[in-house]
């Protein structure tokens, strides 16, 4: 059995990615929790015609949703605004984030954990330290989703060169998940930048940064990326399943991680710049993380990049971990 657990399975992220999900043959049991509304989403996606069960789970009965989970994603919190910064996001999210966490540490200890709920760059720090507090984090299985970074840059290129297939062009995007710690690197991709002048590759990069500004102010009050987000989330885990229940080998994708999932290959980096966290390209296994991929050689732009991100992540990182261990 295979039982994969959406926590906030209501909400604009939550019913997409839901939706999605309940696609999937891999996944045997679907349970959607949430405060509101997880009952009905539930009995909705139940009458879809493939294998997975879908149960729904309301405010009480977030144990029964989590029970025995051996996957749980969580895009639970509010969205962003206009005129909202992630510090007022942060305010609201981590305490949803960190009690989901003791759920998951108290009903599925041994889960893979895959959080989408934002600010991404200090709600995995949060997960962990509470996970840490109950004795069981495994730095293999807890991911920060920051797929929809890669899926922009993928997009965003191919409107620059239409020559380039989005959907067969994957982009390695390092660092973290909001604004100045996104760092795509474009130079990995063949003949791309040698035509771009300085201006079109800062007005690039800078969309990839701030593709969630784009759709907050399209969407003038009434949400942010809910859709493109539930696809890439939807992307991660189905991936992160071909690994861990296929046996699929030689899967990877950009994941804001804990370095010590792979301290072989992180040591060096995280000595050298004092972070714990950082998306990096993950291979998977069948435990979660099987190898983090080093940072590749950069272009001189996107080592500015690289060092403008750097003091940022440590006080997104900080942050997050602090919100449990001062508790």
């Amino acid at each position: 059995m295979v039982k994969v657990v959406v926590c906030g399975a209501a909400g604009g992220i939550g019913q997409p990615l839901s939706l999605l999900l309940k696609q999937s043959d891999l996944i045997t049991d679907l349970a959607l929790f949430d405060v509101v509304n997880a009952p009905g989403v539930a009995a909705d996606l139940s009458h879809i015609n493939t294998k997975s069960t879908v149960t729904g789970h309301g405010k009480e009965d977030m144990d029964a949703a989590l029970k025995g989970a051996h996957t749980v994603v969580i895009p639970a919190g509010v969205p962003r605004k206009p005129g909202m910064t992630r510090d007022d996001l942060f305010k609201i999210n981590a305490g949803i984030v960190a009690g989901l966490a003791e759920g998951v540490a108290k009903n599925c200890p041994g889960a893979f954990v895959l959080v989408i709920s934002n600010p991404v760059n200090s709600t995995v720090p949060i997960v962990a330290e509470v996970l840490k507090k109950h004795g069981v984090f495994n730095p293999k299985k807890v991911f920060g989703i920051s797929t929809l970074d890669v899926v922009r840059s993928s997009r965003f290129v191919s409107e620059v060169k239409p020559s380039i297939d989005p959907k067969a062009t994957r982009i390695t995007v390092v660092g973290g998940h909001s604004g100045v710690t996104i760092v795509p690197l474009l130079s990995k991709i063949p003949g791309f930048v040698e035509g771009l002048s300085k201006e079109q590759m800062d007005a690039l990069t800078y969309r990839i940064q701030y593709g969630g500004d784009e759709v907050v102010k399209a969407k003038d009050g009434a949400g942010s990326a809910t859709l493109s987000m539930a696809y890439a989330g939807a992307r991660f885990a189905l991936t992160l399943l071909e690994a861990t229940v296929a046996g699929k080998t030689g899967l990877v994708e950009s994941s804001y991680v804990n370095l010590d999932a792979d301290t072989e290959s992180t040591a060096a980096f995280k000595a050298k710049h004092g972070l714990d966290y950082f998306a990096l390209d993950v291979e998977f296994g069948k435990e979660g993380v099987q190898h983090i991929l080093p940072l590749p050689e950069v272009s001189a732009y996107e080592q500015t990049l690289l060092d403008a991100a750097y003091p940022e992540l440590k006080t997104n990182i900080t942050k997050g971990a602090s919100f449990v261990t001062s508790a």
